[in-house]
């Protein structure tokens, strides 16, 4: 299952030539995982209180196209593998029909004081349905 979030390009999401600053497509990528785990009935912030966090460990991305002020833009997401220490996810940030940017995000879970550690399988087994 695909998971969407649409965003509109506001004036601070622009660098001075009025297109979208390369830096905060990582920016709608990241909201664009948090409304998915959180769609999935997810709460960070009670696995933060239980000790663990999710960090990004890599980030393999590609700018196809720019966007600018107001186009309005969808993050497509999938969990392309999800194991018991990790998830791949594949991003695509779509204005209409056209590919602007296409990621691969790697993140992991660990403590909070940055230990790495297993997915909750409780965490991976939410999250399946978005797998694919």
């Amino acid at each position: 299952m695909k998971h969407t979030l649409k965003i509109r390009v506001f004036y601070e999401d622009t660098d001075m030539a009025g297109i979208v600053y390369y830096a905060n497509y990582l920016k709608f990528i990241e909201r664009a995982r948090s409304t998915m785990v959180r769609e999935a009935g997810i709460s960070q912030r009670q696995m933060k209180e239980d000790g663990l966090v999710f960090a990004v460990y890599k980030v393999d991305a590609t700018y196809h196209r720019p966007a600018v002020l107001d186009d309005e833009l969808t993050i497509a997401t999938t969990v392309q593998h999800l194991t018991s220490a990790k998830m791949l996810f594949l991003q695509d940030v779509y204005r209409g029909e056209e590919r602007l940017f296409s990621s691969k995000v790697t993140v992991i879970c660990m403590t909070t004081a940055g230990r790495p550690v297993r997915l909750p399988a409780d965490f991976r087994a939410k999250m399946a349905p978005f797998e694919g």
